[in-house]
């Protein structure tokens, strides 16, 4: 146990080390028990990378922290969903021409 005054340092990981210790899993089949124990992790930390990267794929593990990954993703999808937007308003645009050649 920790004496007063003593603290645990969280250790941080790149982005690079999580992706590749999640590929070992994914796609080399080893197990998640191998893994954490070969990099001195908890195995539940590699789990929580595993989800991660299989919920947000190339989005996953952007920043420092989960507001900016929560902001980063967010951001993400709403640019797609402004993509999607102006994509449909142009088809609208363009179809209200034939609407306004139609007889009365």
């Amino acid at each position: 146990m920790f004496k007063r005054g003593e603290y645990m340092l969280k250790q941080r990981y790149t982005r690079e080390f999580k992706i590749q210790a999640v590929k070992l899993v994914i796609e080399e089949d080893f197990s998640v028990k191998e893994i954490s124990e070969q990099i001195s992790i908890h195995p539940n930390s590699l789990y929580r990378w595993i989800s991660e990267y299989e919920t947000h794929g190339s989005l996953a593990f952007p920043g420092k922290g989960s507001k900016d990954f929560i902001y980063q993703n967010k951001l993400k999808q709403l640019e797609l969903e402004n993509e999607k937007l102006r994509t449909e308003l142009e088809i609208l645009k363009k179809f209200r021409v034939f609407l306004k050649k139609s007889p009365k």
